[in-house]
């Protein structure tokens, strides 16, 4: 299987923003930590896009969101991850586990989610508001539901659901 995995951005900082793509293979249940005071959210079958922020440890951020906890195999895209992160000059320690600590730690926790692409800019702007606005005005591009996965931003949603055929 090839990923999709892009790094781009100013080649000076350690920090940047990014877009997981997720793609769920099964219909879910998933109780995103306390959100909604920890009723399940249905997450249909399809294409799933996270966009998050690390201004001061990009890859150390995403290779964490490429681990599972408990000790469980990583997800498939790690390998290749770890490598684009290299070439970029952005290397970091692998995560061995993980504690469950953002909204989106607890989808890419399934064993039926998987991280298939990842887009990542470095730089040392907070950009990740802009970027989750712009992605949500796209024809297809919806809510999972309101306010998941951005607890710090108030108002907005970082868990967007890619209608299929889009």
């Amino acid at each position: 299987m090839t990923n999709e995995i892009t790094i781009g951005g100013d080649a000076t900082g350690y920090g940047g923003v990014y877009i997981l793509w997720v793609r769920v293979a099964a219909p879910l249940a998933v109780v995103f930590g306390r959100f909604r005071g920890g009723q399940p959210i249905a997450v249909p079958v399809g294409d799933y896009l996270y966009v998050g922020s690390a201004l001061g440890r990009l890859a150390g951020r995403l290779l964490r969101h490429a681990t599972r906890s408990d000790g469980r195999p990583p997800h498939a895209s790690r390998d290749e991850l770890v490598g684009r992160l290299a070439a970029a000059g952005l290397p970091a320690r692998l995560p061995t586990d993980k504690r469950l600590r953002w909204h989106v730690d607890y989808l890419l926790d399934e064993p039926d989610a998987e991280l298939v692409g990842v887009w990542a800019w470095r730089t040392n702007e907070p950009l990740e508001s802009v970027l989750a606005e712009w992605l949500t005005s796209l024809p297809g591009v919806t809510p999972l539901a309101a306010g998941l996965g951005a607890s710090d931003d108030r108002g907005r949603t970082h868990l967007l659901r890619v209608a299929s055929g889009q």
